[in-house]
């Protein structure tokens, strides 16, 4: 990996930056009861992805990075569990596009801590 000016530089956080907007966008008509429970849920975790993204980024070194792309990964299990579960509310109709984000945003994050891991 070349280094990188800005946690911004990365394709994995603008691609969960793009994911954290599809996600406001499908809470939006989630039922209103849902405002203080899964969509807060589901927006925090989100948030949480691009985030630790940018926090590990921010490190001193790769190892350190490495840690909080693990818990980016973790928050993006989490989004995909919450995704789930609003589909079986049928709170969702469909969830195809966002399934197909996190899936590319999962491999980008491997693939990074992968050649994180093989640096040190």
């Amino acid at each position: 990996m070349n280094q990188i000016q800005s946690h911004k530089d990365l394709r994995v956080w603008q691609e969960a930056m793009d994911l954290v907007v599809a996600i406001y966008d499908v809470t939006k008509s989630f039922p209103k009861q849902e405002n203080f429970g899964l969509s807060s849920q589901l927006q925090r975790a989100v948030v949480s992805i691009p985030s630790n993204i940018a926090e590990g980024a921010g490190r001193k070194g790769s190892k350190e990075f490495s840690r909080f792309l693990y818990i980016a990964l973790g928050s993006l299990s989490e989004v995909e569990t919450q995704i789930e579960i609003a589909l079986r509310l049928q709170y969702l109709n469909n969830s195809e596009e966002i399934n197909k984000r996190v899936y590319f945003i999962r491999n980008m994050l491997s693939k990074l801590i992968k050649s994180l891991e093989n640096k040190s």
